[in-house]
């Protein structure tokens, strides 16, 4: 396969070439990632979730909206620029439309450290955005630690607050999205047994591992197109 674009780096080129074989890419598809830099965010081992590519814009499912792991490396900090939450929710707000286009299609931004009142009390969502295709919110947390059993329960509280007091009766189930630095899968299954399945708990890394890991990975590849 010959790309139609000019891309000097042979390692870049041949990375897309895989990528569009293996994806039946169209041309369109093909041009949005490469504007999307996937070459260069998939050099860390982020490797968006593999759907089928007549799907991407058009999700049908919460699941279908959801990448495997998050690169914030368009912040351009380093990880010990990341104290607090709200050090990561700034810049991520600051940075939108790059945050945005990470999240992916259909997401649009609503608010930011969203006042809700329950009970007598107030706590304060993060972010919220509305999807647009999927017709209903998606609440975003943000932890800059490894994920904790009582994150989940925070924002299960939260969806379940926009699920009876803030969703039209149009809109569909929300969707609660924790962002954490890492998380042991075993805790993480144990955690959400029972739970919401528009739950999700996903990694995010502020900067991206060096270009070996991305070496192997086509290697690897071509050795499965052989």
């Amino acid at each position: 396969m010959e790309l139609l674009f000019p891309i000097d780096n042979q390692r870049k080129r041949t990375f897309y070439e895989l990528e569009a074989i293996k994806g039946i890419w169209s041309i369109r598809e093909l041009k949005r990632q490469i504007g999307s830099q996937l070459f260069e965010r998939s050099g860390s081992g982020v490797f968006p979730k593999k759907t089928d590519p007549q799907q991407f814009s058009s999700p049908k499912e919460p699941t279908d909206i959801i990448t495997n792991k998050y690169a914030f490396d368009f912040l351009n900090l380093e990880s010990t620029e990341v104290l607090q939450e709200s050090d990561l929710e700034d810049a991520l707000f600051h940075h939108l439309q790059e945050f945005i286009l990470e999240l992916g299609y259909g997401f649009c931004f609503e608010s930011r450290q969203r006042r809700i009142l329950i009970g007598e009390r107030y706590y304060f969502v993060d972010l919220v955005f509305y999807h647009r295709i999927l017709k209903c919110h998606v609440l975003v947390e943000l932890k800059i630690g490894q994920f904790e059993y009582g994150d989940i329960g925070q924002l299960n509280t939260y969806v379940n607050f926009f699920k009876e007091e803030i969703s039209e009766p149009t809109d569909n189930l929300p969707i609660g999205i924790l962002l954490v630095a890492g998380k042991d899968k075993a805790l993480v299954k144990y955690a959400t047994g029972g739970m919401d399945k528009n739950l999700f708990i996903q990694e995010y890394l502020i900067q991206l591992p060096e270009q070996e890991k991305l070496e192997g990975y086509l290697v690897s590849e071509l050795k499965k197109l052989n």
